[in-house]
């Protein structure tokens, strides 16, 4: 069983209280926008970290991040990028790699829109935290905790983090 924190578009800026609601996960994984490097830093304090580089995000973050990232987490196929869209509104470049890789997990950023739902045409659970950071049009902070437990996706919980 992994307990996974997620988290997106920090845009440079940590709320204290991360730590604290991350302590009891295994992994952070960071959908892109992280704003600078302190901010992976940081994150990496708390547990270990998985990450994709996002539009905002400099050298320091794109040299260590990659743009599109497929990993296996236990049994689920898993893969993130931080322009992404969401069922059925994907980007072009999102149903390309989805066709390719055929994840049972999809996790995007970038729109600061907290959203989980079930994909039925691409048989995928889609998986956006919104935005933890100050930065944006967003109205509430916010994260993702969840469990991977062998095939399976549970325990799901959004977690504000107040006004922006």
């Amino acid at each position: 069983m992994t307990r996974i924190g997620l988290i997106s578009d920090t845009h440079g800026y940590i709320d204290p209280s991360v730590a604290k609601h991350f302590a009891n996960c295994h992994e952070i994984w960071h959908a892109g926008d992280f704003g600078n490097a302190s901010i992976a830093d940081e994150l990496k304090l708390i547990k270990p970290l998985r990450g994709v580089y996002g539009n905002i995000d400099g050298y320091d973050i794109r040299s260590e991040y990659p743009e599109v990232l497929s990993f296996e987490c236990e049994s689920v196929s898993v893969l993130m990028v931080h322009i992404g869209g969401y069922p059925p509104k994907y980007n072009p470049n999102s149903i390309q790699l989805i066709k390719t890789h055929r994840p049972q997990l999809f996790i995007s950023g970038h729109s600061h829109i907290l959203k989980v739902m079930y994909d039925q045409q691409y048989q995928c659970l889609h998986m956006n935290a919104g935005a933890a950071g100050k930065h944006g049009w967003h109205q509430m902070r916010t994260l993702i905790r969840f469990t991977i437990d062998g095939k399976d996706i549970k325990d799901c919980e959004v977690i504000e983090l107040g006004k922006r």
